[in-house]
């Protein structure tokens, strides 16, 4: 540290004193950075956990034949459902050739009663896409909240 005391300037009880302070002035500037370092760090971790898991990437409305509607999983029981979405036919013999599957998740209790009912039914729905999954919402993306239609049955 700084000696003054060889300059005959402070006897060396003052100078012992001096650069306490000036090592006690240190160690709070370098508290002071690492406080706002871990600030910075929180705040960001913040803004990607939203990002992640609460920001809605997108919305709309799926139309499909409800396949299987159930509630599953080992931790936490989540609703999860699947939809035929519609496919590919094939006119000359009319038959379908490839189908397109849908899968999603519930989250609110009043919309999966609303849905347990009604597996081979007809039915439109209004979702919104998450960008990423957490395991108490369900193991999809896509979190249907509102079932906007039910197709009358056809009786078949």
């Amino acid at each position: 540290m700084i000696n003054l005391s060889a300059f005959g300037i402070l006897p060396s009880a003052l100078n012992a004193i001096l650069n306490e302070m000036i090592m006690f002035a240190k160690i709070i500037q370098m508290k002071k950075i690492l406080f706002y370092t871990l600030g910075i760090i929180i705040v960001a971790l913040v803004i990607f956990f939203y990002a992640r898991f609460s920001y809605t990437y997108s919305e709309g409305n799926r139309a499909g034949r409800l396949i299987k509607f159930a509630k599953q999983g080992a931790m936490f029981k989540t609703y999860e459902g699947e939809m035929n979405l519609g496919g590919v036919s094939n006119a000359a013999n009319n038959s379908m050739m490839m189908n397109y599957m849908w899968n999603f998740s519930v989250d609110d209790q009043a919309v999966a009663d609303s849905l347990l009912g009604l597996e081979g039914r007809e039915i439109s729905v209004h979702y919104k896409q998450k960008m990423g999954t957490l395991p108490w919402r369900g193991d999809t993306k896509y979190i249907v909240d509102k079932v906007v239609s039910v197709k009358p049955d056809s009786g078949n």
